[in-house]
């Protein structure tokens, strides 16, 4: 890909005003400055933004997927964007050539479908869930990695019209490893760049009131859409176990398993079984698509 241009995406609900004019006020300051930069009010009214952001305000929240599919139809629609950079509006640039590296890397491999960028607080530290990989020991180890992080990545436009957009029955959780795996299996590389970093406020997962229904739920949906039937038992098998050693809250185990019942009684197609080459790529990566 030569001189690829980038387009930002920016979803907010309007409850981070302030975050999101730094945010957008960092993106201005970027050494390669962005063709397009979008902001999504997902079922929020936008507030006054910068000249030469665009702003489109949906009737109603479509979710993480949905809103984000929304931006990324607004970028095509300008036919001027090769790469986009979807942000958190709590998320900061603390670097102003978070972009030029970008796009060296999409230069330098015609391959590259998706970049995950690093997530970091206010003192530089990066959670253990924030690392994509399952040694997450040392969030600085860079590498081919077989998912990313929603808060800061880079993706091909021509990946993303070969596989596809966001899953919007999704709605939110899962999301990112389902693009992954879509990615993957069309022959796309997943990198982890930690030299890119968005700086985020140190959170928990579980601040979401949907939290474990939704990633119940969409965790039976990716095996379901994804996985050889062979592996189907085996994923969701280990995920189970998994959750009932690590929930320590009865509430939150009784939301988990109506979500996984919720996944097994419900479609959300299309079924397409990735390849067993894509299995094994994808063990050799670091993670098979069993846990």
């Amino acid at each position: 890909m030569r001189n690829p241009r980038v387009g930002v995406a920016i979803l907010t609900m309007g409850t981070r005003p302030a975050e999101l004019t730094a945010l957008l006020a960092s993106v201005a300051k970027q050494d390669t400055p962005p063709a397009r930069v979008v902001v999504v009010g997902n079922g929020s009214p936008l507030p006054l933004l910068p000249d030469g952001v665009t702003g489109v305000e949906l009737p109603e929240n479509l979710g993480i997927s949905g809103g984000r599919n929304a931006a990324l139809a607004r970028l095509k629609e300008f036919g001027d964007v090769d790469v986009v950079v979807d942000l958190d509006d709590d998320g900061l640039l603390i670097s102003t050539d978070v972009f030029t590296r970008l796009v060296e890397l999409y230069e330098s491999d015609p391959r590259l479908g998706i970049v995950s960028f690093r997530i970091a607080d206010e003192r530089g530290r990066t959670q253990r869930r924030h690392v994509p990989r399952l040694r997450a020991s040392d969030p600085m180890r860079g590498g081919l990695v077989t998912t990313f992080l929603g808060g800061g990545h880079g993706l091909s436009i021509r990946m993303l019209e070969e596989i596809g957009g966001w899953p919007e029955p999704f709605f939110y959780a899962h999301e990112e490893t389902d693009l992954s795996w879509r990615a993957l299996d069309a022959g796309w590389k997943v990198l982890y760049e930690p030299d890119l970093v968005l700086q985020h406020p140190w959170t928990s997962p579980t601040r979401h009131a949907v939290f474990y229904r939704m990633v119940a739920r969409n965790r039976v949906w990716l095996a379901k859409r994804h996985l050889p039937a062979l592996l189907v038992p085996v994923y969701l098998g280990i995920w189970t176990t998994l959750t009932i050693a690590r929930t320590r809250s009865v509430a939150g185990l009784r939301a988990w398993f109506g979500g996984f019942v919720e996944g097994l009684r419900t479609p959300c197609p299309p079924r397409r079984p990735m390849r067993w080459a894509t299995v094994w790529r994808m063990a050799r990566l670091g993670r098979p698509p069993v846990i």
